[in-house]
């Protein structure tokens, strides 16, 4: 059973990420690919493996102040072998809080395939936003 990312996200949810973990500066995601996920090689794109690391990322900093809200500063991705398998093959993404400021968080995360080899890596720094008021909702003051 997959867990609420708590707000939503529209990409997110096109591409069809479910999230597993969300606690403690750690996070996991899971991402079945579909056809429209590959590339000419029949392999996972580089720009969903990045969306996966990023909000994987994202999360993970999430996770120890779920109220607010992170935006992506700069990520640094490597990748070591393509992200692939048979049909149906789901990537298992993990992500950690490395550490943290008041206003920043420094984060990795690795994504696997199904045989649990490591298919990419990447590192992070997020910067922590309040959570805007969705357009079309008030708020009310008790002042």
């Amino acid at each position: 059973m997959s867990l609420s990312f708590g707000v939503p996200i529209p990409f997110v949810d096109h591409l069809g990420f479910t999230l597993e973990k969300f606690e403690g500066g750690h996070s996991e995601l899971h991402f079945a690919p579909r056809a429209e996920h590959l590339n000419s090689f029949d392999v996972a794109h580089g720009g969903v493996v990045m969306t996966l690391l990023d909000v994987t990322m994202a999360t993970a900093a999430r996770s120890v102040e779920p109220g607010m809200g992170v935006v992506t500063i700069e990520m640094k991705t490597s990748f070591m072998r393509p992200a692939q398998g048979e049909a149906g093959f789901k990537l298992i993404s993990q992500g950690t809080l490395l550490q943290r400021t008041r206003a920043m968080a420094f984060t990795e995360a690795k994504i696997f395939d199904a045989q649990g080899q490591l298919c990419a890596h990447a590192t992070g720094t997020f910067k922590y936003l309040p959570r805007r008021t969705p357009p079309g909702t008030h708020t009310i003051s008790t002042d």
